[in-house]
C-alpha cells in the first residue's frame, strides 16, 4: 500500500500534466495494438510470482475503434514455489460473419486455494487459527487445499433480431485435481517457527466427516453445456457509460467422458449503467443470481460463478476479486447465491502519448452476496465422535447466514479503451468475512 500511495501522491500529477481537453479528438487507432503488463508479487506461503501479460488488439482500418476485430491474450506467470497461470483468451465477432466467439485454454495450479466450508456464515471462520501470533494458532494453511485446473472454454453469441437481442451458447471443459497443501513444498527452506505444522486442515476434516464425500475427495472431469439470452444495449464494453445487459443462461452437465456426476443450474444476471457527467462519471450496478436445479454439484465446482464471458483467469467465488472485493476468497459457497455490485466511476484525467490515447479512473464501490440455498450434507459417525470431546461450534453455526457486505475504492489506468489495468482495495464489513483486500488485475468487473 505504500507503494500505491507514492504512486497516488506523485505519479497521478505528472500524468495529469499530458491531460488533454475533452473534445480533443482521439487518436483513431488501426491494425495491432497491445498492452503489456509484468507480474511480480509476493505471497509468503507461495513464494515470489514472476511473469508476464500480453493483450494484443487488432482494429482493422480504424472504422469502428474503440470496438477491436480481434483480441488475443497470453499470461505466463509462476510462483517460485509452484503455483501458476498459464492462459490463452481470444474473442473476435469478425472471425465468422455474425457470430461472437470467445474461446479460453487455461491451466491453473494454486499450492493454497481457499476452502471455508460451506453456507457463508454456517461455516464458522476461526482467523486466529491461521494468525501465528495467536495463542490458537493451528496453521496459515488450514482453510487451504492444493488444486490444480485445466480449462477449455468455448461460448458463441448471434443475433436473433438485432445485434441487441441474442443467443447465447457454449461448452465448458474443467478437470480438477485436488489434495491437501503439499505442506513438504511449502515448508522448503524454512525453519523451526516458521515451519508451517503438520496438522489435518478443514479440506481433511470434511472428508474425514463424511461432508465431502469419497468420489470427490481427488477432484474429477466436469462437461459443461449451456445456452440462454442476452439482451444488451451498452454503448462500449470495456467500460459503458450507458445502457444495460442482461443474460439468463442454463448450464447442463451430463455425466460423459468420465465425469462422475450430472446436474443442471439456472443463472439470471442483470447489469445497468447510467451516465451522471457526460464521458467522465457513471454509476454502474450488478445483480446475479445462480442456482442448482437438478443433480449434484461436486464440491470441487460449488466455487464456480456462471459468466457469459471471462473478464480474468478465473470466475470463481463468492469472496474475492470478482465478486465481493474485501471478503475472502470463496468465503460465500452454496447450492444457490445472489450477489451484487455497485460502482460509482470517474475519468478524471485524458491523455494522449506516442500516440495512444489513455485515462485515468477512479471507482467507489459496495459489493454484497448471500447463498440462497444451501449445500445439504449429513455427518457421519466419525462427526459425533469427535463432537464429544471437541466443540462443534468451531466448525458449524446453523442459521447464522445473512448478507456479506463490503466497500472500497480503486484505480483504473486504460489504455485506447479496451487495455485497462484495475487496481481495487476492499474492506470487509463483518470480521466473519476476513479484514480487507487488495487486487490488481485487468478489467472492469463487468
Amino acid at each position: 500500500m505504500r507503494k500505491l500511495r507514492l504512486f497516488l501522491l506523485f505519479g497521478l500529477p505528472w500524468l495529469t500534466a499530458f491531460s488533454q481537453a475533452d473534445d480533443k479528438e482521439q487518436v483513431i487507432k488501426k491494425g495491432w495494438n497491445f498492452g503489456a503488463l509484468p507480474t511480480i508479487t509476493f505471497d509468503t506461503d507461495l513464494g515470489f510470482q514472476y511473469g508476464a501479460l500480453v493483450n494484443l488488439y487488432h482494429y482493422g482500418d480504424g472504422s469502428r475503434y474503440p470496438d477491436y476485430n480481434h483480441s488475443l491474450y497470453f499470461e505466463v506467470s509462476r510462483f517460485t514455489k509452484g503455483s501458476g497461470i498459464y492462459r490463452f483468451y481470444y474473442d473476435s465477432d469478425q472471425l465468422v460473419k455474425g457470430l461472437q466467439i470467445s474461446m479460453d485454454l487455461s491451466y491453473l495450479t494454486d499450492q493454497a486455494y481457499d476452502f471455508y466450508g460451506f453456507n457463508g456464515y454456517d461455516a464458522v471462520f476461526n482467523e486466529s487459527w491461521i494468525n501465528d501470533e495467536s495463542a490458537n494458532y493451528v496453521s496459515r494453511v488450514f482453510y487451504k487445499y492444493d488444486r490444480k485446473l485445466f480449462r477449455w472454454k468455448i461460448d458463441l453469441q448471434g443475433k436473433i433480431t438485432s445485434e441487441k437481442f441474442r443467443w447465447i451458447a457454449g461448452l465448458n471443459f474443467l478437470n480438477f485435481e485436488v489434495a491437501p497443501v503439499d505442506l513438504g513444498k511449502l515448508n522448503k527452506g524454512k525453519k523451526g517457527d516458521d515451519l508451517l505444522p503438520d496438522v489435518d486442515g478443514l479440506f481433511d476434516k470434511y472428508q474425514q466427516w463424511g461432508i465431502i464425500l469419497e468420489d470427490d475427495a481427488d477432484g474429477g472431469f466436469v462437461p459443461t453445456f449451456k445456452g440462454g439470452l442476452v439482451f444488451d444495449t451498452r454503448d462500449n464494453k470495456p467500460n459503458p457509460m450507458s445502457g444495460l445487459w442482461t443474460e439468463a443462461v442454463l448450464v447442463v452437465s451430463p455425466q460423459i467422458l468420465g465425469a462422475e456426476s450430472s446436474f443442471s443450474q439456472l443463472s439470471l444476471t442483470h447489469r445497468q449503467y447510467f451516465t451522471l457527467i457526460p464521458k467522465d462519471l457513471s454509476f454502474a450496478y450488478r445483480l446475479a443470481w445462480q442456482t442448482s436445479l437438478s443433480g449434484r454439484l461436486p464440491f470441487y465446482y460449488q466455487s464456480q460463478v456462471v459468466t457469459s464471458i471471462m473478464t480474468g483467469s478465473t470466475s470463481e467465488g463468492l469472496g474475492g476479486s470478482k465478486t465481493l472485493r474485501g471478503i475472502r476468497r470463496n468465503r460465500v459457497v452454496g447450492d444457490g447465491i445472489f450477489f451484487g455490485n455497485a460502482e460509482l466511476r470517474w475519468k478524471f484525467a485524458r491523455f494522449q502519448l506516442k500516440n495512444n490515447n489513455f485515462y485515468l479512473g477512479l471507482n467507489g464501490f459496495m459489493d454484497f452476496g448471500q447463498v440462497t440455498d444451501n449445500i445439504d450434507f449429513k455427518l457421519n459417525n466419525a462427526f459425533v465422535e469427535y463432537s464429544l470431546t471437541n466443540n462443534p461450534s468451531d466448525y458449524f453455526d446453523r442459521g447464522a447466514e445473512a448478507m456479506h457486505l463490503s466497500y472500497g475504492a480503486g484505480l483504473r489506468f486504460a489504455m485506447n479503451e479496451n487495455f485497462i489495468i484495475a487496481i481495487d482495495y476492499g474492506l470487509a464489513a463483518d470480521k466473519r468475512d476476513g479484514t480487507s483486500g487488495f487486487y490488481m488485475g485487468l478489467n472492469y468487473l463487468f
